[in-house]
C-alpha cells in the first residue's frame, strides 16, 4: 500500500474533538494542525483574531472556507498594510468572497492600529496576548466540548484589557474563542489525540 493510502488509514483511525469528526477536511485539517496549538507569530496571531471576529454570530466552518480570500483582501494580514485600509472598506464590502459587514472590516482595521501601536511602544501582538496566561497555555479536561465555556472570567479581563488598549470586536465570547484557536487554552476533548500532544 502506497503511503497515501497508510497515511488515510492512520488519520481515519485518530479520535478528534466531537466538531472535527465530519467530512469537511478543511476542518478536520484546521483541527489537526491549528487549533489550540500555542501559536507565538503575531502576524499569524492577527489573522486568528480577525477570522474569529468575522465568526461572530456565523458558524466557523463558513469562516474557514472564506479564509484564502480574507487572507488577499487583507494582504496576508499585514499589521501595517490594513491599518491604513480604511480607504478600501466600500471595496471590500463587493468582495463576495469574505464576510461583508462594514463594522467587522472596520474592525479589522482597526485592530490593525492596536496592534501597530503596541509594537510602537516596544511589545510585540505575540508578548501582548500571552501575558493573558503568563506565558503559559491552560489545559482544561472537557470530554466534550459541548462542556467548554463560551466566555470565562479570564476572557473577561482579556476583553476589557484589549478594549481599553483600543481593540474592536473584542467582546468576552470573541476572546474566549481567540484563546482557544491560538492556544493560549487547550479546550481538545480528552479523548482527542491533540489534548495529549499539546
Amino acid at each position: 500500500m502506497g503511503e497515501t493510502g497508510r497515511t488515510s488509514r492512520r488519520d481515519a483511525a485518530l479520535r478528534r474533538c466531537s466538531w472535527a469528526t465530519g467530512p469537511d477536511e478543511a476542518m478536520r485539517q484546521y483541527h489537526d494542525t491549528e487549533w489550540g496549538t500555542p501559536n507565538h507569530d503575531s502576524r499569524s496571531l492577527f489573522e486568528l483574531l480577525s477570522l474569529e471576529l468575522m465568526q461572530s454570530g456565523l458558524s466557523w466552518q463558513t469562516v474557514l472556507h472564506k479564509r484564502p480570500a480574507f487572507i488577499k483582501a487583507f494582504h496576508n494580514f499585514d499589521v501595517h498594510t490594513v491599518m491604513d485600509m480604511d480607504s478600501h472598506i466600500d471595496l471590500l464590502l463587493l468582495d463576495a468572497g469574505i464576510i461583508r459587514n462594514r463594522r467587522k472590516i472596520q474592525a479589522i482595521i482597526t485592530n490593525a492600529n492596536a496592534v501597530a501601536h503596541l509594537e510602537d511602544t516596544g511589545t510585540s501582538f505575540a508578548t501582548y496576548v500571552w501575558q493573558f496566561v503568563d506565558g503559559k497555555p491552560i489545559t482544561n479536561h472537557f470530554p466534550d466540548h459541548s462542556q467548554s465555556p463560551c466566555r470565562t472570567p479570564l476572557s473577561d479581563k482579556m476583553s476589557k484589557r484589549m478594549k481599553e488598549d483600543g481593540f474592536s470586536f473584542v467582546g468576552p465570547v470573541v476572546a474566549y474563542s481567540f484563546m482557544e484557536a491560538a492556544g493560549l487554552v487547550n479546550d481538545h476533548e480528552t479523548a482527542c489525540f491533540r489534548h495529549q500532544e499539546l
